[in-house]
């Protein structure tokens, strides 16, 4: 066998190839999820008056379809209506989610910026080694947040996911595509942190695309599924893109160390 068809193909962009397995998204042992309803498996029912009601399945979940499809385990510290100021204000020391893992996953914004009209700001709230510094922007609770899973555990691979786009808003895909530069600067302020760019190479959640994978506005099943895929799938290609940096993922935690990564 060839080792050179697990490496980054010539010209190959993020998700232009879908492995069921997720390939090496599987190297984790355990990855904490940081999310909103979109990562809590939200499902919306109508009642015969045509009210909707709002259900957290996390059993449907893509973290949930990830750990069944990669074998690692996923903590979901996920609820709908989250963000990154409740998250970090509140919601994880009330649960105490803040718990040590091999790696992260965070998506959060939608909420934050669509729902409650978070001011946005930049990366340049974001001050890492001092998040006290932080003003109550989006970007400065993103980097408060960043800032605390480094203390909890400063080897953590952490895969930052940006917003995704819909084409039914032009104000919301200006805001996506905005967020999405910004976290491209934020990922270089921090050791170990990426960007799961989904605003530029996820799929396009429009009209046609909701036909199939939405039921109201969040995902059905199905939908839920390819989002998996999705997330799964970036971050086989983050490790292909940066081997050297996941040689040590099982000392993560640990005083080990191996020179290969020299």
């Amino acid at each position: 066998m060839n080792s050179k068809i697990f490496e980054i193909g010539k010209n190959e962009k993020p998700l232009d190839i879908i492995k069921e397995n997720c390939g090496f998204a599987s190297i984790f042992k355990e990855i904490g999820v940081i999310g909103d309803s979109l990562s809590s498996g939200e499902f919306e029912s109508t009642d015969k008056d045509g009210n909707i009601s709002y259900h957290d399945m996390y059993e449907y979940s893509w973290p949930s379809i990830l750990e069944r499809l990669t074998g690692t385990k996923y903590y979901n510290y996920s609820r709908g209506g989250m963000t990154f100021k409740e998250f970090y204000d509140s919601w994880a020391d009330a649960n105490k989610f803040w718990e040590k893992r091999q790696g992260y996953i965070v998506c959060l914004g939608n909420n934050d910026l669509y729902v409650f009209n978070q001011k946005v700001g930049s990366s340049k709230d974001i001050d890492p080694l001092h998040p006290e510094n932080n003003p109550e922007t989006y970007f400065g609770y993103m980097g408060k947040v960043l800032s605390k899973l480094k203390v909890l555990q400063k080897d953590a691979r952490i895969f930052l996911v940006s917003l995704q786009i819909d084409h039914l808003s032009k104000e919301k895909d200006e805001m996506a595509y905005y967020v999405s530069k910004e976290m491209k600067k934020v990922v270089k302020m921090f050791s170990y942190i990426y960007l799961i760019d989904l605003t530029n190479y996820g799929p396009i959640y429009d009209e046609e695309a909701r036909k199939k994978f939405a039921m109201g506005f969040h995902p059905n099943p199905m939908g839920y599924h390819v989002f998996a895929l999705a997330i799964g799938n970036y971050i086989d290609y983050v490790i292909r893109k940066n081997f050297k940096d996941f040689f040590e993922v099982p000392f993560i935690g640990t005083n080990l160390k191996n020179e290969s990564i020299k």
